[in-house]
């Protein structure tokens, strides 16, 4: 059966070219217009605009900035699919990304000759107002995002009598087979559960886990596998784990995503988080420029040097709003926060923060948080290192240990821990704006981002 479509044609072919090719097509798409996207090195015609119908056979549409021309065509015509018949030299590779990713964004999807790119998953799934939290990339401090926004949440929206306010459903390579929810928000979670539950065979580390302990609020822990280059995951339980989040009553469903992977289900509101250390490619270019369309604001990541310099982060910041004029983008950092008091302790400190981090770690534990650091590893996610560093020397002087709940956190530094008799204590990131006169500014967003995705939630956008 033939799938509605709109072509994307220029004047590096000749007409009679471009009107066999659509021919040849036309058992699988009906044409109903076509995008000229330029080149006029094979056009004879005096007036194309006026004769361009006639010569294709089609409404041909005429716009210098593609990708507005793309929109219109779109809007107008309501196709399933762009089907791309251009070539270089009109459309290079980054223009071809930004044409898909501006069809992407409108739920079209775009095909070629030997490529083809579908609309993510967007099944309006949650019965409640839903903001979905998605990254660039792993290790850009998405979770950490997410649980200070789950916070927020927690103060300014209103839930079902004796329900949660707010339930984040997590998504991860190393979630639960079936959908599980976790009461962080009325059970005081400690590194002592995810222990045991990990001696029990599972991923305790898992993002579910680290938003139930570090932010005290219902979580659903759901699996993925795979992520496409637009974000969608190969195969996952989400849907499920949103029925279970749908049962609980929340006032709001927080949706967060894996690495660069996307909840395979809608949301009204989002947010994207990208590192200030990635190239500006990764954030801006190819289908990071999809990512930055289908969202509403940006959080932009370790803005601070040595991992990016203020004039990167302006950069990024500009090219971000060269893909989408009207974006907000929030630089933060990251602090950490030990969940108990530890002033006047000796203590080991375990991170996936980068190592050149190291130093600025050790001073902001010891000057914020009173102790002393007598060695600090950022080797979370590799476990052979980790475990080496439990062999330091430092470690015989140790009194507690500080650990993020990422990766080996539960299965090798708290087991390494309990062996020795040593204290663990679960260490959050907080987001801090870089800019003191914008001091606040992340928890108004996300106060902006909540009241957002509840008038879309009413309103059936």
């Amino acid at each position: 059966m033939s799938r509605r479509a709109v072509a994307l044609i220029d004047g590096e072919h000749y007409p009679p070219v471009v009107v066999d090719a659509l021919r040849q097509a036309g058992d699988r798409f009906e044409f109903c217009a076509a995008l000229f996207l330029g080149g006029t090195e094979k056009i004879k015609a005096g007036d194309l605009a006026g004769e361009a119908q006639e010569i294709y056979g089609l409404p041909v549409m005429f716009d210098r900035d593609h990708c507005r021309g793309l929109a219109r065509i779109i809007e107008e015509y309501r196709p399933e699919v762009v089907v791309d018949l251009s070539d270089e030299p009109v459309l290079g590779y980054k223009q071809r990304f930004r044409l898909i990713s501006e069809a992407l964004a409108r739920g079209v999807g775009y095909e070629g000759p030997d490529f083809h790119f579908s609309p993510t998953s967007s099944a309006r799934l949650c019965a409640s107002p839903s903001l979905s939290i998605i990254g660039t990339g792993k290790r850009v401090g998405k979770t950490a995002v997410s649980g200070y926004v789950a916070r927020v949440l927690q103060g300014i929206v209103a839930g079902r009598v004796g329900g949660p306010t707010v339930v984040v459903v997590a998504m991860g390579r190393g979630g639960p087979a079936r959908p599980e929810v976790i009461d962080g928000a009325s059970i005081g979670l400690t590194v002592s559960d995810l222990l045991a539950w990990s001696r029990q065979g599972r991923h305790a580390a898992s993002d579910h886990f680290e938003d139930a302990l570090l932010s005290r609020v219902t979580t659903v822990g759901c699996r993925r596998c795979g992520g496409g280059m637009a974000g969608e995951p190969f195969s996952s339980n989400v849907a499920e784990g949103v029925a279970l989040a749908n049962g609980l009553g929340p006032g709001l469903i927080v949706l967060e995503g894996s690495g660069a992977a996307l909840p395979p289900v809608g949301s009204d509101a989002r947010l994207l988080v990208a590192g200030a250390h990635q190239p500006i490619g990764s954030v801006a270019g190819y289908l990071g420029t999809y990512r930055l369309l289908v969202s509403d604001a940006v959080v932009l990541t370790m803005a601070e040097e040595p991992l990016a310099s203020a004039e990167k982060v302006r950069a990024l910041t500009t090219a971000i709003r060269q893909v989408n004029s009207g974006m907000q983008v929030v630089p933060v950092v990251f602090r950490p926060r030990p969940l108990e008091d530890v002033r006047g302790r000796r203590v080991a400190f375990f991170t996936t923060a980068p190592a050149a981090q190291q130093g600025m770690l050790r001073s902001y534990l010891e000057e914020r948080w009173g102790c002393t650091v007598e060695h600090l590893s950022v080797h979370l996610a590799d476990r052979s290192a980790l475990r080496a560093d439990f062999a330091s020397p430092g470690m015989s002087r140790v009194e507690v240990v500080l650990t993020e709940i990422k990766a080996a956190a539960i299965d090798v530094v708290a087991e390494e821990s309990e062996a020795r008799g040593l204290p663990v204590v679960a260490v959050d990131n907080v987001p801090e704006e870089v800019a003191p006169e914008r001091l606040g500014r992340l928890a108004e967003l996300t106060e902006e981002l909540a009241d957002m995705a509840r008038e879309r939630f009413g309103s059936g956008k």
